[in-house]
C-alpha cells in the first residue's frame, strides 16, 4: 500500500509564495510519475503539474512560468514551488502517484487573498 502525505499549505496573500511538499511511503524511483492535482470548490479536479522518474516535467497552462515541481534529490519526497500565486489559485492540493495503479493524498488547503 502506497501513502502519500501533502504538506505546507496556507493562507497567503495575492502574489506571495507558498512550497508544498509530498512525503511518500515509497522511494519517488519507483514511481512512474507523481504529480500535483487541485480542486476549487464546485469545481473538477485538475492537473497541475507532473514528473517522471527521469525528470521530465508538464504543467498545466495556468501554472506555467509560476510552478515547479521537482523532487529535490530527495528520495522520497515531491516539492511544489508555487509563487506570485493568484486568488484563482485557491483550491485543496493533492499528491498523485502512478505505479500502473494511481494513489492520491488527502490534500492540502491553499488559499490566496487578494
Amino acid at each position: 500500500q502506497v501513502q502519500l502525505v501533502e504538506s505546507g499549505g496556507g493562507l497567503v496573500q495575492a502574489g506571495g509564495s507558498l512550497r508544498l511538499s509530498c512525503t511518500t511511503s515509497r522511494s519517488f524511483f519507483s514511481f512512474n510519475a507523481m504529480g500535483w492535482y487541485r480542486q476549487a470548490p464546485g469545481k473538477q479536479r485538475e492537473l497541475v503539474a507532473t514528473i517522471t522518474r527521469g525528470g521530465s516535467t508538464n504543467y498545466a497552462d495556468s501554472v506555467k512560468g509560476r510552478f515547479t515541481i521537482s523532487n529535490g534529490n530527495a528520495r522520497n519526497m515531491v516539492y511544489l514551488q508555487m509563487n506570485s500565486l493568484k486568488p484563482e489559485d485557491t483550491a485543496v492540493y493533492y499528491c498523485n502517484a502512478d505505479l500502473n495503479v494511481t494513489y492520491w493524498g488527502k490534500g492540502t488547503l491553499v488559499t490566496v487573498s487578494s
